[in-house]
């Protein structure tokens, strides 16, 4: 594997985000720095929503995203022969920076090597190593952030409290504030009990063919004659839905189109955090490998696997992980999202609560925090 050179010769930051969420919150990084930079030059590992940003996409790794310890065996020797191929690109061509965006199973193996390789200023070398959307180590793996500090320049983080996570380290941490709440920002869903039930099985293949035909056959199940509506994030993840042969009232939809919906079934991802914010009741459902659900059981400790839930500490969408996910089950949880008045209010002031939370005042914008970190790079 190659990648291709700097169309302008040279790139001044080199930006690597290997999910769709990543892709999308590094867009509008790269937008921001434009705007105050038109001439800085980016290349990316990512997706299309940081080529239409204005990075050169070197290659899309979106395409290829998977998590999980079972999930990821078959693609060990791509990921390694894309780190041997990133690693020779910067030894190359010597950006100021490489901004790692979230996913944190490639981007704080590859920081290694490049201080492995005296390529970082960590590592002795001129490439300044820069973190935005940090793991979840207050989740998880909290011992990493000992590791982070020894790889990494800087850190921006999303959740106000993940600046003291990192308080008994090294590392410069800065918060950023959430995109989802950022000026301008377009959130591709609203509530309206009058709309359309939601399902959203994720942006990953593998677990999109796990649990969309347990949204498929929820749907069914409950009856209702409204429309249910499928946001998908890409041409491969529309095409794994269509295999599963959604019925007529299920409507596939690309990311783009803002959706009012009056109930949600989702995945635990990102979009989950959209829901939760535009306070659509709902619930969380997700499968994954069994192996791979028996040792994140002995690995990750937490109550709660949805984003909001774990802000919260409580279950703003209760949880159908596994064989839990029953479509009777699901179909139950829609019926209480669309009847009962008391869990449409529970809702409602939990995502008060959620986005109060997430509005302290923050240091600066993303793009702010990476231009700062490029500026130092120049001394």
């Amino acid at each position: 594997m190659q990648l291709p050179p700097p169309t302008s010769g040279q790139a001044d930051v080199l930006i690597i985000a290997g999910e769709h969420s990543g892709d999308q919150h590094a867009a509008a990084m790269v937008r921001g720095l434009l705007a105050r930079e038109p001439g800085l030059r980016i290349a990316a590992l990512g997706g299309h929503e940081l080529a239409a940003a204005g990075a050169q996409l070197l290659h899309d790794l979106t395409a290829s995203s998977v998590v999980g310890f079972v999930e990821v065996i078959p693609k060990i020797p791509y990921f390694r022969a894309l780190s041997k191929a990133t690693l020779a690109w910067i030894e190359t061509h010597r950006p100021r920076a490489v901004c790692f965006v979230d996913y944190p199973g490639f981007n704080l193996r590859l920081a290694a090597d490049l201080k492995a390789r005296g390529l970082s200023r960590k590592g002795g070398g001129s490439v300044a190593t820069l973190f935005y959307i940090s793991p979840q180590i207050w989740a998880w793996k909290a011992g990493r952030r000992f590791k982070m500090a020894e790889i990494l320049d800087s850190l921006s983080v999303i959740f106000p409290f993940e600046v003291d996570c990192y308080k008994d380290t090294t590392l410069p941490v800065s918060f950023v504030g959430h995109p989802f709440l950022a000026p301008g920002y377009e959130a591709p869903v609203s509530y309206d009990p009058a709309g359309p039930i939601l399902l959203l099985p994720g942006s990953r293949r593998g677990a999109v063919r796990r649990i969309f035909p347990d949204l498929i056959a929820a749907y069914k199940s409950l009856g209702d004659a409204r429309l249910a509506v499928v946001i998908h994030p890409s041409e491969g993840i529309r095409q794994v839905l269509h295999q599963a042969c959604p019925p007529d009232g299920i409507q596939l939809r690309p990311t783009g189109t803002p959706v009012a919906a009056s109930a949600v079934l989702t995945s635990s991802g990102t979009m989950s955090m959209h829901c939760a914010l535009a306070g659509i009741p709902g619930a969380v459902v997700y499968r994954t490998n069994p192996l791979t659900y028996f040792f994140g059981r002995l690995l990750v400790k937490t109550r709660f696997i949805g984003i909001a839930n774990l802000l919260l500490d409580r279950p703003m969408y209760p949880e159908f992980i596994q064989d839990a996910a029953r479509p009777t089950v699901l179909a139950n949880q829609l019926r209480s999202c669309l009847n009962e008045p008391a869990r449409i209010a529970a809702t409602q002031a939990d995502a008060a609560e959620l986005r109060e939370r997430l509005r302290q005042p923050a240091t600066g914008t993303a793009a702010d925090w990476l231009l700062a970190n490029l500026k130092r790079s120049e001394n």
